[in-house]
Formats: structure tokens, sequence, C-alpha cells
């Protein structure tokens, strides 16, 4: 209706001029792509190309896959999307019983968001660790006073840090101040600490080489029996930055397109606003058509690289050692050695690649007597299923 709409305004207004203008071509342009558009979203796909259905809730009857999961790096326990932060805070808390130095070192550099700020603060500590190392017979160096001014900045501000004091051997004592009627306190190394120098620098290399932990995706990785359904993708919305209800509206909303048809753009205009549009996946769906038939399903972060595909495929193999090839719709081949996102090829939110091996080492083997074996490993195969 929208792009009826606009082509009604367009003849309006050629209707009224004296004589042709530029709108014959765009308007001629705007018909000629509607209809395209109308003649690919009535007909079947072309072998190769990616159905994407609109979001569907998690639950529904044919979901290419329920969700996006995650998998906790202290537990192993799956984890759904929303679920993740706080049951790896869980995890953490729960680790603080059998290795407090540990949980504290995750607890600073997983709660405390600001990378910056964890860095200024893990150096700060390291600071005071050194100075003890370095100069273990001088006192002063072994009290951090609580109220001081680069202890309340950078280290009293993030979650984790009186922990981690406490874990590695120093204890809260209230002490006198010179010429100051009231004591404050301070944390003080315990002598048991202090006759273990090299503990103290190990806890120190620790917390400076520490990550924040991060669950993992989970790939689902599904094997499927040939079907000619293989291009066809249900998604849920945790695949997509926007909700379910946002791509709906954006899906009846076609006067932008409209407008965006009628304006002649640079393929350089193009190609920006397709990369602006790939922003707004985060995970993608993907399977690989095997040379039997069969599929093999995954999913990955949008921003992954090629190569992590190759390696997902090549632990399903039985002959991991023989080189492969992964084709894009079309045929293009994609190079496990080129530093590209998947989003970048565009790959999502889902598509369907081709395995191939490669045809010169295949023919060595086969020339050789040998019969290559099956694809897959023998454990992925007992659980193929139906695609549905």
């Amino acid at each position: 209706m929208a792009a009826a709409a606009a082509l009604a305004r367009l003849e309006q207004k050629q209707s009224r001029a004296w004589g042709p203008t530029s709108q014959d071509s765009i308007r001629n342009q705007v018909r000629k792509e509607l209809q395209a558009e109308a003649t690919i979203s009535g007909s079947p796909q072309a072998p190769g190309t990616n159905v994407v259905s609109e979001p569907r809730e998690e639950g529904s009857a044919h979901l290419a896959v329920p969700g996006v999961y995650f998998t906790c790096p202290l537990t192993g326990a799956t984890l759904r999307k929303d679920q993740r932060d706080a049951r790896i805070k869980e995890a953490i808390l729960a680790h603080f019983s059998t290795d407090p130095v540990a949980a504290s070192i995750m607890k600073i550099h997983t709660f405390n968001k600001d990378r910056d700020r964890v860095k200024l603060g893990v150096d700060t500590i390291a600071k005071y660790l050194d100075n003890i190392h370095l100069h273990p017979e001088e006192e002063k160096y072994r009290k951090i006073k609580l109220q001081n001014k680069v202890f309340q900045e950078r280290i009293n501000c993030l979650e984790g840090t009186h922990e981690f004091f406490e874990a590695i051997g120093f204890q809260k004592v209230l002490l006198p101040i010179q010429d100051q009627e009231d004591p404050e306190e301070f944390y003080v190394l315990s002598e048991t600490t202090l006759a273990q120098p090299q503990s103290l620098e190990r806890h120190k290399e620790q917390l400076l080489a520490a990550e924040p932990v991060r669950a993992k995706l989970d790939r689902q990785r599904r094997v499927f029996q040939p079907s000619p359904l293989a291009s066809q993708f249900e998604l849920p919305g945790d695949f997509f930055n926007l909700t379910a209800e946002e791509i709906k509206r954006e899906q009846r909303l076609r006067s932008d397109a409209v407008e965006r048809l009628s304006v002649l753009r640079t393929k350089a205009m193009r190609e920006k606003e397709e990369q602006r549009g790939l922003r707004k996946y985060t995970y993608t769906l993907l399977r690989v058509r095997l040379p039997d038939g069969c599929l093999l399903q995954g999913t990955f972060y949008a921003r992954e690289r090629l190569g992590a595909v190759y390696g997902f495929v090549r632990e399903a193999l039985q002959s991991d050692w023989l080189p492969f090839e992964l084709l894009a719709s079309g045929g293009q081949k994609l190079s496990e050695d080129e530093n590209l996102a998947l989003n970048e090829c565009g790959l999502v939110p889902s598509a369907l690649l081709t395995f191939s091996w490669d045809m010169a080492v295949l023919e060595d083997i086969k020339a050789a007597g040998v019969e290559p074996d099956a694809i897959l490993k023998p454990e992925l195969l007992s659980a193929i299923e139906k695609l549905s």
C-alpha cells in the first residue's frame, strides 16, 4: 500500500509537469524493483539462499533452535541468554568457600564493568605488593590506610578488592594516629604471610593476568538428515539486537524502503547502508551441507571470524586432517585464512554453507586405493535428527 501511494504521488507530480523529467526514470526504477521484490516474496527461494521468517517466541513449534544458550566456565551449567550474568556471579560467590583468592580475583575482574577503572585499581594493588616484596623489612609498606585518598579512589570503589586483601593475608586493624585522638582502620599484613613472600608474588601475578569470567557461547551442535528445508530458518528473537516486536514493526513499515528506492544511490552508499543493517545481528545460525547431504548446524557470534566455523566443522569430521573448503551460496569460497567476521561476509542472521573436500588431496587418496572414512564422527551420526 505504501509503495502504491508513493507511485501515485510520483505520477501526479509528473502529470502537472510540462515535459518529461528525471522522475520518469525514478518511477520506472521503483516499479521494476517493487515487481522484482513481489516476485521474490511470492515464489520459492533459489537453491542456497536463506529464508528467514519473522522471529518467533521461544517454544514455537518449528524454531531452528529454541534460543541462544551459554555454558558457565565454572560449573559447566547451560544458561539462557538472560541468565548468564546472574548465574556466573552466583558461581563466583560460591567459589569463595574453596579458593577465596581465586574467587576474589574473579570478582574484581567480572563484577566491575569499567575496564579502565579495574586496570587502575589492579595496578595500584600490584604496586602495594611490590613494595612489600622489595622492602620486606620496612613496616610502613606492610600497612595500608583505608582512608587514604589513593586507596579510596582506586581500590575501595571496586567490588572484590577487600575480599582479595583478606584472602592473601591482610587483616583489618585499628591503629592510633600521631596527633589524632581517634584511631584509623588499616590493612596490616600478617606475620605468617610476611614469612612467605613468594605467595604474595604469585597472587599479584594471578591478579594482573586475570580476565573477566565470561559465559561461553553454546554452539548447540546438531546433525540433520538430508532435507529440502536446509535453507529455511525459523529464528527466535535472541538472534537479534532488536526485540521481536521491533523487528515485526520494521517489517510492516515499508514506506522507508520506497523512499530509499526513489533516491539514486551510489554503490558506496548502498554498501554502507547494508553494513549498518548487518550490525542488527548479534548471533548467527549456520548450517553446513556435507557431500552426503547431511547438515551440520551450530550457533556463532555474528562477529566471530571464519576460522571459528572451520574449527567447528573440523571437530566434527572423522578425518579431521583432510583439507576442505566451505562455500557460501553462489559458490563463493570462504577462506579460513581471511580475517573476516561472519557479518562482514553476509552470513547473518543465518546461512547455508556447502562443504567440499580439497579435490587434489582427495584424488591422491583415491589413487592410493584408499577410500575416505565416513564424513562425520560416529557419535554425531548416532544422534542424527530429521529437520522439520
